[in-house]
């Protein structure tokens, strides 16, 4: 378990280091800046909700509410990343972008809440 915990440790300080870099680099673009912060902290959601979601026990109403948040700031992040590409692409392969960023988002709520899985309620 501390190997686990030293590691995520690790991951958060370089998603920590790489972000003030990206502020850094973005020279006063407030929108830049708006991004990278908003990217950050939907990315400490995840993890936040993906440990609770993991600590939960099965069937529980605190691991229902945890994959709620999953899936909220996944659909944030592909939101995001699609308006970011989709905005420096030529307009059908910015159509590609947000049908697949679209795609993975009803994925995922197929996925986390009505897909059954043996021994789990999705309520």
């Amino acid at each position: 378990m501390a190997a686990a915990t030293t590691a995520t440790y690790i991951v958060f300080l370089f998603l920590t280091g790489n972000s003030v870099l990206a502020i850094s680099r973005s020279r006063g673009d407030a929108t830049a800046v708006a991004f990278v912060l908003a990217s950050y902290f939907s990315l400490v959601q995840l993890f936040y909700c993906l440990r609770r979601f993991e600590a939960s026990p099965l069937g529980s109403e605190a691991r229902g509410r945890a994959r709620v948040g999953v899936w909220l700031a996944t659909t944030l992040l592909t939101a995001m990343f699609s308006w970011r590409v989709a905005a420096v692409t030529p307009w059908p392969v910015a159509a590609g972008v947000w049908l697949m960023g679209g795609c993975t988002v009803a994925g995922g709520f197929y996925t986390l809440f009505l897909h059954p899985r043996p021994g789990e309620t999705t309520r």
